[in-house]
C-alpha cells in the first residue's frame, strides 16, 4: 500500500498533467455554463413575465396596426410592428400569437369605423375596409389554429367582416357610392 500511496502524491506524472488539464477545461466549462444559466434565468424571467404584459402587448400591437392601415391602406407586419415597439428579435422579440390577437382586435375596430365614415359621408370606406378585411380573413383561413383565444377571436372576424359587407350592400343599394351603377344612373336622370 505504501507504493500505491507515494504514486497519487507524484506532481508530474503524465496521469495527473492529463487531470489538471481536464479540471482546467472543466472548470472553464463551468464558468461558461455559469454564464449560459445566467442567460436562460433570464430568458425564463421574461417568459415568466409574459403573462402580465401579454394583453397589454396585443392592444398596443391593435392600435398600432390599425393606425398603420389608416396612413398606408396596408396591414402591419410582424417585424414592423417589432420595430414599432423597439423590440430586438435576436434579444426579446413580439411573440407571434400576440402579433395574431392583436390584429384580430384591429379588425374589430374596422366595422365601426366604416359606419362613422359612411355618416361622415365617406362612401367609398365601405369598399375599401371590405377589401383589406377579406383579405385578411382569407390569410388567416390559411393558419391552422388550435381552439384556443386565438381560434375564438379569428372566428371573431367572419362577424366583422359581415357587417362590413351589410354596410357596403347597403350603400350600394342605396346608390351613395360614386363608382355605383345606380349613382350614375340617378345623376344622368337628375341632370335631364
Amino acid at each position: 500500500m505504501a507504493g500505491w500511496g507515494s504514486e497519487t502524491h507524484m506532481p508530474h506524472s503524465p496521469t495527473v498533467e492529463k487531470l489538471e488539464k481536464q479540471f482546467e477545461e472543466l472548470r472553464s466549462q463551468l464558468e461558461d455554463s455559469g454564464k449560459l444559466r445566467e442567460r436562460i434565468r433570464a430568458v425564463a424571467m421574461e417568459i415568466e413575465y409574459h403573462a402580465d404584459w401579454r394583453s397589454e402587448t396585443q392592444t398596443v400591437v391593435s392600435l398600432l396596426s390599425f393606425l398603420h392601415w389608416l396612413e398606408t391602406g396596408t396591414l402591419l407586419v410582424h417585424t414592423d410592428a417589432e420595430e414599432k415597439l423597439g423590440l430586438n428579435p435576436t434579444e426579446f422579440g413580439l411573440d407571434i400569437e400576440d402579433y395574431l390577437i392583436g390584429i384580430c382586435f384591429m379588425s374589430n375596430e374596422l366595422p365601426r369605423y366604416v359606419v362613422n365614415q359612411v355618416t361622415a359621408g365617406d362612401y367609398e370606406c365601405p369598399r375599401k375596409v371590405l377589401k383589406f378585411l377579406t383579405d385578411l380573413h382569407a390569410a388567416f383561413r390559411m393558419l391552422n389554429l388550435r381552439n384556443d383565444f386565438l381560434r375564438k377571436k379569428f372566428d371573431g372576424m367572419k362577424y366583422d367582416l359581415r357587417r362590413v359587407e351589410e354596410v357596403y350592400y347597403d350603400v350600394k343599394i342605396r346608390g351613395l357610392a360614386a363608382n355605383g351603377e345606380s349613382a350614375g344612373k340617378e345623376g344622368d336622370q337628375g341632370q335631364s
